[in-house]
C-alpha cells in the first residue's frame, strides 16, 4: 500500500510501505475511504512532537471500511463502514472506565500518527476496534462524519464543555482556523449572548461570521469589542484555538474575573503564565486532550441537521494526491484552506 510517511522535521513523502497486519485479537484492519489533515500534523512536521519518529505514517482522522478483524472484535464486522476516532481506548483501565479515553493506560489515547502508524494511508491497523470505531449511519456521508474524528469533539469537549459555556455568556474565541470555527459551532449549541471571533487574517474573520460569530475582530480590536459587550468586565469564557504564546496570553487578558480560559491549541513552545495579575481574578484555566466521548452526541446532531460539518471542507483531493493536499493545507493563508478532504478514488 501507499501512505504519507514522516521522515523528520520538514520531510514527508507518499511512499510504498507494507500492508498493516493484525497484531492483537482486538485489532481490525480498515480500508481508508476518506481522510483529512490536522493542524497537529503540521506541528509534527515542524518538530513540535518529538515522540513522532521518522518512518511513522501520519494522520489520525479517517472514515473507512472494515476488511479484517481479530477474534476479539465482537461489535464490528467485515464490510462495516466506520469512523476512526483519533483516540483509541482499551475500555477497561481506570481512565477509560471514567470516559477519559485520551488518558488510556493500556496502550490507547492519541496513538494514531503519533506512537503507532496513522491513517493517511490506503489501509490502517486499528487497535481496540470495538471501542475506537463508530458505525456510520447509512444516511450520513463520509464527509459529514469525518470531522467527528477530531476537530468537532476537540472543540466541544476541551473548549466548550471544559470552558463551562452557559446560556447568556460572552464567549471569545482566539483563532478562526478549523478548531476555532468548531468551537464557534459548538458554543452556539449553548445559546451564548455573543460569540466574538478573533483572528489577524481578514478571510478567517469573514469565514467566522458565516459560521455564526456575532463579531469578528483583530487581536488589537478584541479588548474594546469585548469591553463594550460586557460593561468592561471581560469575556465569561475565552477559548484558545491556535497554540502559540501570543494567543494564550490574549485569552488571559480578555477573560473576566471568575471567568474561564479553555486552552485547546497544541503548543510547541513555552508560554508565560502571568500569575502576578491572574491570581487575584479567580480565573480558571483548563487544558486537555480530547477523549472523543462526545462523538455519539455530535453524530445525532449531524443526523438531525443541527450541525453541517461539510462546511469545513474547502479543498478535495484523491488520496494519491496527499502531497498536493499537504501543500495546500500548509499554505492556508494563501490558499484559503480550512480542511482538505482526501478520498479513495472509485
Amino acid at each position: 500500500m501507499r501512505a504519507v510517511i514522516y521522515h523528520g522535521p520538514g520531510q514527508k513523502s507518499w511512499d510504498e510501505v507494507p500492508d498493516p497486519k493484525l497484531e492483537a485479537d482486538t485489532d481490525a484492519i480498515v480500508q481508508i475511504d476518506s481522510v483529512t489533515i490536522c493542524g497537529t500534523d503540521l506541528h509534527i512536521l515542524k518538530g513540535d512532537v518529538p515522540a513522532v519518529t521518522p518512518g511513522r505514517i501520519l494522520g489520525h482522522e479517517a472514515v473507512g471500511t472494515v476488511v479484517e478483524r481479530g477474534t476479539g472484535v465482537h461489535s464490528r464486522q467485515e464490510g462495516d463502514r466506520v469512523l476512526l476516532s483519533c483516540i483509541s481506548a482499551c475500555g477497561h483501565c481506570r481512565f477509560c472506565r471514567e470516559g477519559r479515553f485520551g488518558q488510556c493506560l493500556e496502550g490507547g489515547g492519541w496513538i494514531f500518527g503519533h506512537l503507532i502508524d496513522g491513517v493517511q494511508a490506503e489501509y490502517a491497523r486499528v487497535p481496540f476496534a470495538d471501542n475506537s470505531t463508530y458505525p456510520v449511519p447509512e444516511d450520513v456521508s463520509d464527509e459529514q462524519v469525518l470531522y467527528l474524528a477530531d476537530i468537532l469533539p476537540t472543540a466541544y469537549e476541551v473548549g466548550v464543555i471544559a470552558g463551562g459555556v452557559r446560556p447568556g455568556d460572552v464567549v471569545a474565541i482566539v483563532g478562526c482556523g478549523p478548531i476555532g470555527l468548531s468551537a464557534l459551532v459548538a458554543s452556539s449549541l449553548f445559546s451564548p449572548s455573543a460569540i466574538v471571533a478573533i483572528d489577524s487574517v481578514a478571510s478567517r474573520r469573514e469565514l467566522a461570521l458565516t459560521f455564526g460569530a456575532d463579531r469578528a475582530v483583530t487581536p488589537e480590536e478584541a479588548a474594546q469589542t469585548i469591553g463594550d459587550l460586557t460593561g468592561g468586565l471581560g469575556a465569561d469564557v475565552t477559548i484558545e484555538a491556535v497554540g502559540v504564546p501570543e494567543t494564550f496570553e490574549l485569552c488571559t487578558e480578555l477573560v473576566r474575573p471568575c471567568g474561564h480560559v479553555a486552552n485547546v491549541g497544541v503548543h510547541g513552545k513555552p508560554v508565560s503564565l502571568h500569575l502576578e495579575s491572574l491570581w487575584i481574578k479567580d480565573v480558571t484555566i483548563t487544558t486537555g486532550l480530547v477523549d472523543t466521548s462526545s462523538i455519539p452526541i455530535l453524530l445525532r446532531l449531524i443526523s438531525a441537521g443541527r450541525i453541517d460539518p461539510t462546511r469545513f471542507t474547502t479543498h478535495r483531493f484523491g488520496l494519491d494526491q496527499a502531497m498536493a493536499a499537504y501543500d495546500t493545507f500548509s499554505r492556508a493563508g494563501e490558499t484559503g484552506a480550512l480542511k482538505v478532504l482526501m478520498a479513495k478514488r472509485p
